[in-house]
């Protein structure tokens, strides 16, 4: 259980808990984190608000959780060895008349096609879609939530990798300096004046993109972003004194790398995160808007805006989009000012 100490220790760290208070003190990051914390909780559990499988599902004083399980037509008294497809009609009716069925909040997953439709996709908000329907008759509601999911897991996952990477090359070059440094640096000015959309495109269009491919290709320019600011510290960091106290006792240069020297470079790291956050999410959204993100009918806020754009007859599509992807950057825009201001040396609480 060292892991659980090691988090205590962060926890009651005086310096942790000025920042943290100076967090709190920026009112709009601290609520903004909220919000956007209780949304993305809520995106986990997408197939327990929007989905067309019931919840629960009670027949013959038995319990069944479609949406956890598959279970044949047979179970329930049907007539065809199928997996049982509860929005027919005849499935309902005879599940009725021996038990009950609990449905979701919204009876629609993000692939769901609603052919109950009493006017032409898309459809206008109404009672049974709340935010309407698009131009395939799917639940806009039910692909926000998915699109929203996926697309805050993607962004995360490439923070994550991005800075991983990120400060590792900073680090190495900083400290080591000399040729690794120069090197390094001379590689870094060529890679980062690639057109990264347009080489994000041409390799989109190569292959049938999918989450893991779109996250590799997009990580080998994300990394980039670190790296100069851990660089400059490590740069800083490796002459102060208490550094070369350490090399002078033997100490290796990992342990003084990622002990002595990353903590203070750390600051500028989670600064700088949201804001990468905030790009790994928007970059995704261009691609999915220009048709070279995720597979076709996946759920994507991206996808969302696309529909907005090619049906202008119907405003609730894109002013949906509009509405969704500002209150997102707002939030995350909001939770970035807030970081700075936490981890800044000049503002305490």
């Amino acid at each position: 259980m060292g892991w659980i100490a090691t988090w205590q220790r962060i926890k009651q760290n005086p310096m942790n808990l000025n920042r943290w208070q100076t967090f709190k003190h920026n009112k709009r990051g601290y609520w903004s984190l909220w919000l956007f914390s209780g949304l993305f909780l809520l995106s986990l559990f997408a197939e327990f608000i929007a989905n067309d499988k019931p919840l629960v599902v009670r027949y013959n004083d038995s319990y069944y959780l479609p949406v956890l399980y598959d279970y044949n037509e047979l179970e329930f008294g049907g007539e065809l060895d199928i997996p049982a497809d509860y929005r027919d009609e005849y499935i309902q009716e005879i599940i009725l008349e021996q038990g009950d069925i609990w449905w979701p909040l919204i009876p629609f997953s993000y692939d769901t096609f609603n052919y109950d439709l009493t006017v032409p996709a898309p459809s206008a908000p109404d009672s049974n879609n709340l935010l309407g329907t698009d131009d395939q008759s799917r639940d806009v509601l039910a692909r926000l939530i998915y699109g929203f999911r996926i697309s805050v897991l993607f962004a995360i996952t490439l923070t994550i990798f991005s800075s991983i990477i990120g400060v590792a090359v900073g680090a190495t070059q900083g400290y080591f300096g000399g040729r690794i440094d120069l090197y390094g640096q001379r590689f870094i000015e060529i890679w980062s004046g690639l057109p990264m959309l347009f080489l994000l495109i041409i390799l989109a269009s190569l292959v049938q993109p999918d989450f893991w491919w779109l996250l590799g290709i997009m990580l080998l320019f994300s990394w980039m972003a670190l790296v100069d600011v851990v660089r400059a510290e490590f740069l800083r960091g490796r002459h102060l004194e208490y550094v070369i106290a350490a090399k002078a006792l033997g100490q290796s240069h990992r342990a003084i790398m990622f002990k002595h020297i990353l903590p203070n470079a750390m600051v500028a790291t989670m600064t700088f995160m949201p804001f990468i956050f905030t790009g790994a999410l928007t970059t995704l959204t261009s691609l999915d808007f220009l048709g070279f993100g995720l597979e076709v009918g996946s759920p994507s806020l991206g996808e969302l805006i696309k529909q907005g754009k090619n049906n202008l007859q119907a405003p609730w599509l894109g002013i949906t989009a509009f509405v969704s992807m500002a209150t997102i950057l707002v939030l995350l825009v909001f939770i970035g000012e807030a970081a700075r201001d936490a981890f800044d040396p000049r503002k305490g609480a």
